[in-house]
């Protein structure tokens, strides 16, 4: 199986050894980050540093003119990635043979949401959630669209990875997080997730719900999870439960609706700006109401959208499933794996991985990440690519 390393501008330049370095692990590409959110990471053999802080979600190129004017408009790096610091590394990691894929993230920008709030999601007690865009209003939308198509066709790139291509919500690996102390369950996560915004409560009411009564339904759902003596988990059922089937069913018909909207327009989008034979993946979770990263999504209809998923397979490849039932020709299941260590990955198990996920319908590989990874990590990915 084809197999892709996902890497930071900031791991190849300044060091005129990362490019050959990362072609000698066996990947035949690299999934470059073109637009991210705000990180604090390792550069284990980086000759200048050692950790470079991302303070802000940016784009790590410059953008062009078609910001000019706007309100919501992506932010350029600052000097952890100056300049056009993914063409710069996309050029050594070329000049090495190696494929270059751009890396996206969308829906996940804490400056944005400390910045202009009201973009924000907003929970039933009326918390925001800086870090999450609501995909629901037509300007948050608009900016998402136009920065999927400009960050993911960069100047040699051969296709793009789309990450938050969907609903984020509470969770968040955020600095210093301190929200493990009730534990949610799916069911609770989906409850504390839910936007309450002007363009979501509208949409609760297309639904035929009381946006006020359905926000006070929901704060008491939780009432006994927050005291400890009501479980929350269950998968929808669970939701169900807590909230009463007819209302869940409601809020998740609209936000299904919103997600895959957003998903056909950035989509298209990508395809209009991009040369023949680009290629459009998704981060994807087949559980459509699943919030974050991996944008949960319903396996058919993103399928039909996108050429293919990268699909979370650390500890197990069982979400591969759904979207292998499709039996869509030429569909690109990767199967997403952490080879760091440190991170809870397994990268002396990588070739077993490999296989099983190859059984389950995985048709390439994702190595999550080669940047990050120590050399011993790396050169327990390089004996497993051998026996792929």
């Amino acid at each position: 199986m084809r197999a892709s390393a996902f890497v930071y501008p900031w791991d190849v330049n300044g060091d005129p050894s990362a490019a050959e370095f990362l072609a000698g692990t066996g990947v035949e590409q690299v999934t470059l980050a073109a637009a991210y959110h705000s990180t604090r990471a390792l550069t284990p053999r980086h000759p200048r540093h050692r950790v470079v802080t991302a303070e802000y979600a940016a784009v790590l190129y410059p953008p062009d003119a078609r910001w000019e004017g706007r309100d919501l408009r992506p932010y350029e790096a600052g000097g952890w990635a100056p300049g056009d610091a993914w063409g710069e590394a996309a050029a050594a990691l070329a000049g090495a043979g190696l494929d270059v894929h751009t890396w996206v993230v969308l829906a996940h920008n804490s400056r944005l949401g400390a910045e202009r709030p009201h973009t924000s999601v907003v929970n039933a007690y009326g918390d925001r959630y800086p870090w999450a865009p609501c995909i629901a209003q037509p300007a948050t939308r608009a900016y998402l669209t136009d920065l999927a198509a400009e960050a993911a066709v960069r100047p040699g790139a051969g296709g793009t990875e789309l990450e938050s291509l969907g609903w984020y919500g509470l969770a968040h690996l955020h600095a210093h997080d301190k929200t493990g102390g009730v534990g949610l369950g799916d069911a609770g996560q989906y409850l504390m997730s839910l936007c309450f915004c002007p363009d979501c409560r509208a949409g609760y009411g297309g639904q035929g719900l009381d946006p006020d009564g359905l926000a006070a339904a929901v704060r008491a759902a939780l009432e006994p999870v927050w005291r400890g003596a009501g479980p929350s988990d269950g998968g929808w059922a669970g939701v169900a439960k807590l909230l009463g089937e007819a209302p869940a069913n409601a809020t998740r018909a609209w936000r299904d609706e919103t997600a895959r909207t957003l998903q056909e327009a950035a989509v298209a989008a990508v395809r209009a700006a991009a040369p023949d034979g680009f290629r459009v993946l998704l981060h994807a979770d087949p559980v459509s109401y699943h919030c974050g990263a991996n944008a949960g999504v319903d396996p058919a209809h993103i399928l039909s959208v996108a050429d293919g998923v990268v699909v979370p397979c650390t500890g197990g490849a069982g979400l591969l499933t759904p979207f292998a039932e499709q039996d869509r020709a030429g569909a690109v299941l990767a199967a997403n794996l952490t080879v760091v260590s440190g991170m809870g990955g397994r990268p002396d198990t990588l070739a077993a991985d490999a296989a099983r996920a190859r059984e389950l319908g995985a048709t390439e590989l994702r190595l999550y990440h080669a940047g990050l990874a120590s050399d011993g990590d790396l050169e327990g990915v390089r004996a497993g690519l051998r026996v792929r």
